[in-house]
């Protein structure tokens, strides 16, 4: 995740080029050939060769019998060790609880590095599958609840900014691909005391997100939000807002004993 605000004057470059082949890597799961990841990266085949080969030593990458290469499972080791971190016994049973009395699948977000991400999921029986909401997931925050209730919390230059560096990507057509219609889209979320969303991450689901700490420190900022189906969320808004807020109190309270 890179800062959006500036480069550091101490930046190591070998370290951010072989983060740039991995996440190239990555995106590519049938593999890419060296040629390809150097022209991807914008760097030279000699450059790209002497990376993917530490890479793959220490486990980030494996060379298939083609050439190519696709993700190790390194990567998987840090992904659960990033979960971990998150995990909260108190807080994961008040998300599960919520998640198996409302039917709603539920997720915690906060600010990770700068940036929205998931840090908590528990799934409900009557949500449609997300795939993507995973914890780690820090894309698309201008399209989710959970990330407009995040950036609520921002002033208006530091959503701009936020926004600017990310991108506002269309996932769907009703997705707000603008700032200024997205600072309207807040507004509204604000005045009915919940971050809402229908159908502007995937056709046919809503989601939900109220705030559950607001700390002065962005990174301990943590919202609680759920999904539905949309058509569900148009009728049922006023009980959606009151079971989040429920469950947030309960996570809040699991959040101070943590601490």
């Amino acid at each position: 995740m890179r800062d959006p605000l500036a480069e550091p004057s101490d930046l190591i470059r070998s370290v951010s080029r072989a983060l740039r082949v991995l996440e190239s890597v990555g995106r590519a799961p049938r593999g890419l050939t060296v040629k390809q990841i150097a022209r991807r990266c914008e760097l030279t085949v000699a450059t790209t060769y002497h990376l993917v080969r530490t890479l793959a030593y220490e486990g980030y990458v494996i060379r298939r019998e083609d050439g190519t290469y696709i993700v190790g499972l390194e990567v998987a080791d840090r992904y659960r060790e990033l979960v971990a971190a998150f995990r909260s016994p108190a807080v994961g049973e008040s998300l599960r609880r919520a998640a198996l009395e409302t039917g709603w699948s539920h997720f915690l977000g906060r600010f990770v590095g700068g940036q929205v991400a998931i840090t908590a999921v528990a799934e409900g029986s009557r949500s449609p599958y997300l795939e993507d909401l995973v914890p780690g997931f820090d894309e698309g925050a201008h399209a989710t609840a959970l990330g407009k209730a995040l950036l609520a919390t921002l002033t208006a230059d530091q959503r701009h900014r936020y926004l600017r560096e990310y991108g506002m990507r269309p996932f769907t057509s009703a997705t707000l691909t603008t700032p200024e219609a997205f600072e309207a889209d807040l507004t509204a979320g604000e005045r009915r005391g919940m971050q809402l969303e229908l159908g502007q991450f995937r056709q046919g689901v809503a989601c939900a997100a109220v705030l559950v700490c607001p700390d002065k420190d962005m990174e301990r900022r943590t919202v609680l939000a759920c999904s539905l189906p949309a058509s569900e969320m148009m009728t049922s808004a006023r009980v959606v807002r009151t079971k989040l807020l429920t469950a947030a109190r309960a996570i809040a309270e699991g959040l101070a004993a943590d601490t």
